[in-house]
């Protein structure tokens, strides 16, 4: 959905990735481990990709810009050594698209060698760095993350748990970030628990098992690893020569894991936050279709956002389910511009439809968010001009009407669609013949939210923090006069 197959105006239709975070402790190979961990949340970003290793003497880190299979050659994992490692895949929601803001960053202080990576927003980065470079500090990068390596290195804690709960004490917003210590990781969780992190115990032949931690347990699929539990909001997890050591570093607040973790970025053959996504989307489609059935012949997905939730659709209505619209998964990054204009050509070189599935049929197009519009509105034309009669979209989450300070790169307040206008005037704009979006309450029992754990802030504008930064605000559009 964060594809640069999109051309210059559809790149801000839909919500940016945010990153995935991974830690190995105790095995031989741990770099190749965190390499394939990284690999399965590609999906996650795929602007930069880094690892950190420690191998008894120092810490060895290699990161780039790119995808993880591209950087990560044989020689690359030849020159990251150890039995422990952290790793993180970028989708910049904070700082510039530059290779300095490639995770994980590492420093040597009066702590000792460190490295860390992050997952998600430091809402009060911007106050906290100028603290930090009043008092003499240099930073080398625009990310948030750095904040944190210096609020370490700046502690007057005599250990590193010690200097590191100080500091995580002093941020406010979402993150879930893995820390490598010379002999010990580390790992923690914004006391909100927005981002998801996820602990998981993997068997070494003739050695002591091995940890991992991941933001989905889909990395853990891969290395044969098992689920364990997730870290919980507000803890530390320690895992050193003396074993394992769990602490709340803080006192718990009222949960707000991110729902959009739910609704799309994670992959749907992961448990976030304990549950089965598949599950979710699933039951998104399925409420979808009694809240908002169509007179229709068939449901194609928009791939692959809308997958799941359309098969839910379908199970729901009885109406046949068409992948119709076939996706172009080879497709790179970047890609050479047609000498002259062809209509839509980001969307028609990310997809392509099928026209003897949609020729002279009523299609619901299911899809997981509509935020400019703009992508949709090609979408829809695409049917339609395969000869589809009429198009009826469908939305399985309620209308994106706030910026999220979360770590979701959504677009201003002004740029959303949703925020300023109606669902009939959104209908019109993306000319389809009919526009629904699954409700609130629907939403919340999709994801089982029978406790109010979740975070809707995107849908709802009711953020769950009282701090928001003021360039935060400002680029939300809610500063008067803007």
């Amino acid at each position: 959905m964060h594809d640069a197959l999109l051309d210059a105006e559809d790149v801000f239709d839909k919500l940016h990735e945010e990153c995935g975070v991974v830690a190995i402790h105790g095995h031989p190979e741990a770099s190749k481990l965190a390499y394939y961990s990284l690999y399965t949340l590609q999906h996650r970003g795929q602007e930069s990709a880094g690892v950190s290793t420690w191998d008894g003497k120092t810490i060895h880190t290699q990161k780039k810009m790119g995808h993880v299979s591209d950087i990560f050659t044989p020689e690359v994992i030849g020159k990251l050594p150890g039995s422990l490692a952290i790793g993180h895949t970028r989708y910049s929601t904070t700082g510039d698209t530059v290779a300095l803001n490639a995770q994980p960053f590492s420093v040597h202080c009066n702590k000792g060698l460190i490295a860390v990576a992050h997952n998600g927003n430091i809402t009060n980065a911007t106050e906290l760095r100028k603290e930090l470079e009043d008092r003499g500090s240099i930073f080398q990068a625009s990310s948030d993350t750095e904040v944190v390596l210096h609020l370490v290195a700046n502690s007057r804690e005599k250990t590193l748990a010690g200097a590191l709960r100080e500091a995580l004490l002093q941020l406010e917003g979402a993150f879930s970030l893995v820390f490598l210590a010379q002999d010990r990781i580390i790992v923690a969780r914004d006391p909100y628990g927005f981002r998801p992190l996820a602990m998981g115990w993997l068997e070494v032949p003739g050695k002591p098992s091995a940890y991992v931690f991941a933001s989905e347990t889909c990395a853990f699929d891969l290395l044969g690893a098992v689920y364990l539990n997730d870290v919980q909001p507000g803890e530390m997890v320690i895992v050193g020569p003396e074993g394992v050591t769990r602490e709340r570093y803080t006192t718990e607040k009222p949960r707000s894991q991110c729902v959009f973790e739910h609704v799309y970025f994670a992959r749907p053959d992961s448990l976030v936050f304990g549950r089965p996504v598949q599950t979710s989307r699933e039951m998104m489609g399925v409420l979808l279709a009694r809240e908002a059935p169509a007179d229709a012949d068939i449901v194609v997905p928009v791939p692959d956002s809308g997958n799941t939730a359309a098969l839910g659709y379908s199970a729901e209505s009885g109406l046949p389910y068409r992948q119709a619209l076939i996706r172009n998964h080879y497709v790179g990054r970047t890609f050479i511009e047609p000498s002259q204009a062809i209509r839509d050509f980001g969307v028609k070189l990310k997809l392509n439809p099928i026209r003897a599935l949609l020729e002279g049929k009523k299609v619901v197009l299911v899809d997981d968010s509509i935020v400019r519009g703009t992508t949709s509105r090609k979408i829809v034309r695409m049917v339609r001009n395969a000869g589809a009669r009429e198009v009826h979209l469908r939305i399985s989450c309620p209308p994106t009407i706030s910026p999220c300070f979360y770590g979701v790169d959504t677009p201003n307040k002004s740029e959303l669609i949703a925020a300023n206008s109606g669902i009939e005037e959104i209908r019109r704009f993306i000319e389809a013949d009919s526009l629904a979006y699954l409700s609130m309450p629907g939403l919340n029992r999709a994801v089982s939210d029978t406790k109010g754990e979740y975070c809707y802030a995107c849908y709802t504008g009711d953020y769950p923090t009282d701090f928001v930064n003021i360039d935060q605000l400002v680029r939300a559009g809610k500063k008067a006069g803007v």
